[in-house]
């Protein structure tokens, strides 16, 4: 499968970042994995494989943030992913782009899926982890999403293309996609900035952050058997 070679090729990033980075910690902000007294921002964690996605409640993103078109403002969640501009667009990824993606610094794409339906529901054979972060954790990790997209003289969303399934669409990211900043590097910095305990350059492929993610987060689902 193309979501192994992905992961085999970024898996020796990841043996090399762990021994350079063994001592090196995170700072934790005391915002994320609350106790469940306390009030919070609910957020997921959605394994696809390869890639890891964030999912909000809409209701939750405040109103001077645009992260979406008007299309989307009646829906309840918003799953947020980033990626390899070329790679991420393709309904079936090819072994010349996934090179690319991980071997050459390139444009990327934020992906963003809307659904009414429970998390857990809506993604029945993917990993989900739920976090809670302080409202101030959230704030921040919401703002270090929404810096990521190229915008229009108004401010709004720059669009590229119909996204991949359900109701979703492809905005415009003007960061760069390269090896030490992958899919999940991008996730991971984001929960870090919320102020989760995460070692962002540790998270280059999907296992490696869902990994990590256990420790503040809580399992809802399982990843899927291979069997």
């Amino acid at each position: 499968m193309m979501s192994d070679i992905i992961n085999r090729l970024l898996l020796l990033c990841v043996l090399t970042l762990t021994i350079l980075c063994s001592g090196c910690a995170t700072s934790i902000k005391g915002a994320c994995s609350l106790d469940a007294r306390e009030p919070a921002k609910l957020i997921y964690l959605v394994s696809h494989g390869w890639h890891v996605g964030i999912v909000v409640n809409r209701i939750d993103i405040p109103d001077d943030v645009r992260l979406v078109h008007k299309e989307f403002s009646n829906t309840d969640y918003l799953e947020i992913g980033w990626g390899d501009r070329d790679f991420y667009q393709m309904p079936i990824p090819d072994l010349e782009n996934a090179l690319k993606a991980v071997l050459l610094p390139t444009p990327s794409v934020l992906h963003i899926v809307a659904f009414n339906d429970p998390v857990v529901s809506h993604f029945p054979h993917s990993e989900i982890i739920s976090v809670r972060l302080s409202d101030a954790g959230f704030q921040r990790m919401i703002r270090y999403i929404a810096a990521s997209y190229v915008r229009d003289p108004v401010g709004n969303p720059a669009p590229l293309g119909v996204g991949l399934y359900g109701t979703s669409q492809f905005y415009r990211s003007h960061e760069t996609y390269h090896l030490f900043r992958t899919c999940n590097v991008w996730v991971a910095r984001a929960l870090d900035t919320a102020g989760c305990p995460v070692r962002p350059f540790l998270a280059i492929t999907g296992d490696n952050l869902m990994s990590q993610a256990l420790s503040f987060g809580t399992l809802l689902r399982d990843k899927p058997s291979d069997d």
